[in-house]
C-alpha cells in the first residue's frame, strides 16, 4: 500500500480493508471522515504521522513463520500472553466497537449482524475468562515444574491434582470458542458481506475473519505444543 500525507482516508481502506483497524485503533473515523486527508486528520488529532504511515504499510508485510516446536516452555508461555492474549484482549474491544455500530444502524435491514453481535459478546465474555485462568493457573504451575526440573525443588502438589486436569478443562472451552466462531462465519456469509456495505460493515467482517485466524494459532500452541510438553514434563519429574 502506498501512503503520502495527501491520500484521503476512504482511499486507504477502500485498498485494503484491514487499515481500518489501524484507524480505529487511532480514533480516525474512515466511515463518515472518509474524504479527509490522512495528514491533515493526524495533524488535528495530534497523531504522529510517520508512525502511522508505518502501521499501515506494514499491513501487506507477510507475517513471519517461527519453529514454535522447537521453543523453550518459558518463551512460548510468554509469547502467548504478550502476543496472543494481548491480540484478543484488543481485537475484543475493536470488535465490539464495530458489532455495535454495525447492529444498531444496519441490523434492522441485515438481521445476520445482531446474531453476530450476540455470539461474539458470548466469545468475549468466554475468552477473557478462559485466559484469566491460563494466567493465574495453569501457566504458574507448568512454570513451577520447569522449575524443578531446572533447579531441583521440591515436587508441587497442585489442587488439581494433575496438570491433565486444567489442560482438559481449558481444550474443551477451545471447542466452545471454535463453535461460536462457527456460527459467526456462516451468519457472516463466510465473512463476505453484501456489496453495498459501508466501511464500517466491511471491516467488521475483516477483523472477524483475522481473529479467527489468530485465535486458530493460538489454539494450536496450546493444544498442540505446550499441553503436551507440560504433561511430558510433569511425567518426567513424577516418575524419575
Amino acid at each position: 500500500m502506498k501512503i503520502n500525507r495527501y491520500k484521503r482516508i476512504g482511499e486507504i481502506v477502500a485498498e485494503n480493508i484491514k487499515a481500518a483497524h489501524v484507524l480505529k485503533e487511532n480514533k480516525i473515523d474512515f466511515c463518515c471522515g472518509g474524504e479527509k486527508e490522512i495528514y491533515e486528520v493526524c495533524k488535528k488529532k495530534k497523531i504522529n504521522y510517520s508512525e502511522l504511515k508505518k502501521k499501515l504499510i506494514s499491513i501487506d508485510y507477510p507475517k513471519k513463520k517461527f519453529n514454535y516446536n522447537s521453543w523453550d516452555l518459558n518463551f512460548l508461555i510468554e509469547h502467548i500472553i504478550n502476543v496472543h492474549h494481548k491480540y484478543v484482549k484488543e481485537s475484543i474491544t475493536i470488535i465490539r466497537e464495530y458489532c455495535r455500530k454495525v447492529s444498531r444502524v444496519h441490523g434492522h435491514h441485515y438481521k445476520e449482524v445482531v446474531k453476530i453481535e450476540n455470539n461474539f459478546n458470548e466469545l468475549a465474555v468466554e475468552l477473557i475468562n478462559h485466559m484469566n485462568k491460563e494466567e493465574v493457573i495453569l501457566f504458574p504451575y507448568i512454570k513451577r515444574l520447569i522449575s524443578i526440573k531446572k533447579f531441583k525443588n521440591i515436587e508441587p502438589n497442585p489442587i488439581f491434582r494433575s496438570v491433565i486436569n486444567p489442560i482438559r478443562m481449558l481444550e474443551y472451552e477451545h471447542k466452545f470458542a471454535s463453535q461460536i466462531l462457527k456460527y459467526i462465519k456462516k451468519d457472516s456469509n463466510n465473512y463476505n458481506p453484501p456489496k453495498e456495505s459501508c466501511n464500517t460493515h466491511r471491516a467488521l467482517y475483516s477483523k472477524l475473519e483475522e481473529f479467527e485466524q489468530e485465535l486458530f494459532v493460538h489454539i494450536h500452541l496450546e493444544n498442540n505444543i505446550l499441553h503436551p510438553k507440560a504433561i511430558t514434563l510433569e511425567r518426567t519429574l513424577k516418575y524419575n
